[in-house]
C-alpha cells in the first residue's frame, strides 16, 4: 500500500521512505545497505549515495571533530557507491592491461590474476557489449566455479543464465551487456527469443576467435595457459561440437616429452597416459623406443577422446592407453613354441590361475620381465560401467593380458630352469612387479609381496 500527499519540498527530488519488520532490519546496516546497492546497482548509468544514518547524527559527530578534520570533511566530495562508465563501455583501444585487471579485481573480488581477457562489442544485428575473462581454472570440473553477470543498460539482471550463455561458458568470469534482452528475464521467454540464441552463437563464436588468435600470434605463452584452461576448452568442445570444429587446431596435447602438439601432429593410433607415476616403467619403454604418448591425466579426458574419435573417424583416429598392448614396443619376430608353451605352464602352475591370459613377445627393451596390458575397450566399458555403479569386471575379466618379455635375461634363465625350487617365487615375484606398473595392489596382495621380497632378499644374501 502507499500514499501520495502533499510535499513541503523546495528542491528537486524524490523521497522514498521504506518501513522494515524486524526480519529486515540487517538492511538497515550500512553494510548490508552498501552490498546489496553494489550488487544490484553497481553500474547503474546514474551515480547512487549511501547516506548512513540521519541528518543529526551526522551533524553530531562532526561537532565532535575538530575544525581542521570539520573544514576537510566538508570539503572531501562523497564518492558515489556505483560505477556509471564500466569498463565494457570503453573501446579496448582506450583500454589498459591494468584497468581489465583493476576490473577484474574489484568486480569478482579475485586477486589472483586473469590469465587472459576478450572485450565484446557489437552493435550489428543485435547490441552487446562486455568482458569475459579466462581465469586460472582448477583441473577438477566439478570445483570449476565461473561468473557471468548479465546487464541490461547496466541495470543488473542475473548471475550465470544458461538461456543466454552456454553452460562451457558459465566456466568464465565476466560480463555481458545486451540491452535488446528484457529487463523481466523468464526462462520461457529466453528459450524462445532469437535475440538469446545469436547472443549465445556470437559470444561462442568470438571465444573462440580468441582462442585461435593467441594460439596462432603468441605460441609460446598459450602453451603456458594450457595447462590452466584446457579444461575448459575440453569441457567446451564435448557440448558444443561447432566450438570443436572452430578450434579443433588450437587445442593441445602435451606429449610425455613435453611438447605441446595439436591433432594434425598426430599419427592415427594415439597412445595416451593417465598416470605419470603409475605408468612410469610403460613411458620408460615408449622413450627408449622413440615413441611418445600424450598425458590425458583427468576425468573429463575420457568422454573428450570418445568425442574427437567420433568426430575425427574419417582420419581413423584412435586413442590407445600406453599400457594397452605392446604394438609399438617389440621387435618384429616369434619366440619359439616349446619356449612359449613352458613359460606360460611355468607361469599359470605358480600363481594357480589356468585361465590366465599370457603372451610371450621380444620386447625392444630387454631390462623389463613383464608387463601387464589391458585392452583399450575392456577399459573404457569397465570405467563406464564403474560410472554407473556397476561391477567393473562384469564380462571383462579375461582382456587382461600377462606379456612375457622373451628379451630379458631373467625370463630366459626361468625358461631354462623351469624346474628350479625358487621359480615359483620369482614367477609370483615377476607378476606383482608387473601389476605395480598397472594398478596399486590390494592389502593382501601388497603384504604377500613385501613378505616375498625379504625372502627374495634373505636367498641373495645366502647364497
Amino acid at each position: 500500500e502507499f500514499e501520495i500527499t502533499e510535499s513541503k519540498k523546495t528542491s528537486r527530488g524524490t523521497e522514498i521512505t521504506l518501513y522494515v519488520n524486524e526480519d529486515g532490519e540487517k538492511f538497515l546496516e550500512e553494510y548490508e545497505l552498501s552490498r546489496v546497492l553494489k550488487k544490484y546497482c553497481g553500474f547503474m548509468p546514474y551515480p547512487i549515495f549511501l547516506n548512513a544514518g540521519s541528518k543529526e547524527e551526522k551533524e553530531e559527530k562532526d561537532s565532535k571533530k575538530s575544525k581542521k578534520d570539520s573544514k576537510d570533511s566538508t570539503e572531501q566530495k562523497i564518492q558515489p557507491v556505483n560505477d556509471v562508465s564500466p569498463l565494457w563501455l570503453k573501446k579496448p583501444s582506450d583500454c589498459t592491461d591494468d584497468d581489465y585487471k583493476k576490473f577484474y579485481r574489484e568486480t569478482f573480488h579475485d586477486f589472483s590474476e586473469p590469465l587472459f581477457w576478450m572485450h565484446l562489442n557489437m552493435d550489428y544485428p543485435f547490441n552487446l557489449k562486455g568482458i569475459l575473462y579466462f581465469p586460472k581454472l582448477k583441473h577438477e570440473l566439478e570445483s570449476i566455479e565461473g561468473e557471468v553477470k548479465l546487464y541490461n543498460n547496466q541495470v543488473f539482471i542475473a548471475d550465470n543464465i544458461k538461456e543466454v550463455l552456454p553452460e562451457f561458458l558459465l566456466l568464465l568470469k565476466g560480463a555481458i551487456d545486451c540491452p535488446d534482452l528484457p529487463l523481466n528475464v523468464s526462462r520461457s521467454f529466453l528459450q524462445n527469443d532469437a535475440n538469446v540464441a545469436k547472443t549465445s552463437t556470437y559470444i561462442v563464436r568470438k571465444v573462440g576467435d580468441k582462442l585461435n588468435s593467441v594460439c596462432k600470434n603468441n605460441r609460446e605463452q598459450y602453451e603456458s595457459y594450457w595447462e590452466d584452461i584446457n579444461q575448459f576448452i575440453k569441457y567446451g568442445c564435448v557440448k558444443d561440437e561447432e566450438f570443436y570444429k572452430k578450434i579443433r587446431e588450437s587445442i593441445l596435447y602435451k606429449t610425455i616429452d613435453g611438447k605441446h602438439v595439436n591433432i594434425t601432429d598426430l599419427e592415427d593410433n594415439i597412445y595416451y597416459v593417465t598416470n605419470e607415476v603409475q605408468q612410469s616403467q610403460y613411458i620408460k619403454l615408449f622413450k627408449e623406443t622413440g615413441k611418445t604418448a600424450v598425458e590425458l591425466p583427468t576425468r573429463l579426458d575420457a568422454p573428450f577422446i570418445s568425442y574427437v574419435e567420433l568426430y575425427e573417424k574419417d582420419r581413423k583416429i584412435k586413442f590407445l592407453r600406453i599400457d594397452s598392448g605392446t604394438g609399438d614396443i617389440k621387435e618384429d619376430g616369434k619366440v619359439e613354441k616349446k619356449e612359449r608353451k613352458a613359460l606360460e605352464k611355468l607361469f599359470k602352475e605358480a600363481l594357480g590361475n589356468d585361465k590366465l591370459k599370457i603372451s610371450v613377445e621380444i620386447l625392444k627393451s630387454a631390462e623389463v620381465p613383464a608387463l601387464i596390458t589391458l585392452s583399450e575397450e575392456s577399459r573404457r566399458m569397465k570405467e563406464m560401467m564403474r560410472t554407473f555403479g556397476g561391477k567393473e569386471d562384469f564380462g571383462y575379466g579375461d582382456e587382461e593380458t600377462l606379456v612375457l618379455n622373451a628379451n630379458n635375461n631373467l625370463i630366459k634363465i626361468l625358461a631354462e630352469k623351469s624346474k628350479s625350487e625358487d621359480a615359483e617365487l620369482l614367477c609370483r615375484h615377476i607378476y606383482d612387479l608387473a601389476l605395480l606398473s598397472h594398478r596399486p595392489l590390494d592389502a593382501e596382495a601388497m603384504s604377500r609381496f613385501i613378505e616375498r621380497s625379504h625372502k627374495i632378499s634373505e636367498k641373495i644374501l645366502s647364497a
